[in-house]
């Protein structure tokens, strides 16, 4: 991984489920406030929108970081390849600086997939490649079974569900981890903890949140549509919360709450 990809990376501007010109003015704020990674995904259809917006930002080429997703339908050596050109052509870019598998296999067999998207890499479709919604075992197959590293594994990551498990497995395999869902879709601010926290920093609950999921080494995926709420989210780098904070925090994983599983993705693995 790059130094420059992983500085980068800690705070990224996702784009579900935005369109049209929600998304243009969306990606224009972040940009304008210094956001430099976007994250978006060929099942959100909306990677030509992007493309549109990230060109329109007047932000360099080479100062962004640009991560798309391959949809499960692709995952097969007819169509893996030529969805990913099409996906570039949408973003109007020659290569992504991180391109992730969205899933895994719906089978539970990772390997094809993996060799699939580690192709990608090797006929410079992608710069780095990574995975989403993987389990801890999948991350530790997938280590074995690659000869390149992966660059990150996405996951929903936030303070009401504990993902120990996958943060082991990140020190053991060396594959970061990076958070959708950051606040949970907004269920974070339904306990008052997190805005009585921010108060003693002078921060906003979202920011307690956002700021205590890169104090465990996992780097944030938010999106907004309001450019008050885009600036907030992204200035969380100019505070630290206490370990006493932090322990206040981890006791909230024992809420359990999941909100992408089997029930609302029936492809979902089990997850950990």
């Amino acid at each position: 991984m790059t130094i420059y990809f992983e500085k980068t990376y800690q705070r990224c501007f996702g784009t579900f489920p935005l369109k049209g010109q929600q998304l243009h003015d969306a990606v224009l704020a972040a940009a304008e406030v210094g956001y430099r990674a976007f994250d978006t995904a060929q099942m959100y259809e909306n990677e030509a929108e992007t493309g549109a917006a990230l060109q329109a930002t007047g932000v360099p080429r080479d100062e962004l970081c640009i991560t798309t997703k391959v949809d499960i339908a692709n995952f097969t050596g007819e169509k893996f390849l030529p969805s990913v050109e099409e996906s570039l052509k949408k973003l109007r870019i020659d290569q992504v600086d991180a391109l992730l598998l969205h899933w895994p296999a719906p089978d539970g067999d990772i390997r094809e997939s993996l060799q699939l998207l580690q192709q990608a890499q090797r006929h410079g479709l992608t710069k780095h490649i990574g995975v989403s919604n993987y389990t801890a075992q999948m991350m530790r197959d997938a280590k074995a079974l690659l000869d390149t590293p992966l660059v990150t594994n996405q996951v929903e990551f936030h303070p009401l569900l504990n993902q120990d498990k996958l943060l082991k497995a990140a020190t053991e395999t060396g594959i970061p981890l990076a958070s959708y869902c950051s606040v949970a879709r907004g269920e974070v601010f339904k306990y008052p903890i997190f805005a009585d926290i921010g108060a003693a920093y002078g921060k906003t609950a979202a920011q307690v949140v956002l700021r205590w999921i890169l104090q465990k080494g996992v780097s944030i995926n938010t999106m907004s549509t309001k450019p008050a709420n885009i600036e907030a989210n992204f200035h969380v780098m100019d505070f630290t919360l206490s370990s006493i904070d932090m322990h206040r925090i981890e006791d909230m994983t024992k809420t359990g709450y999941r909100i992408v599983g089997k029930d609302l993705v029936p492809y979902a693995p089990d997850f950990d």
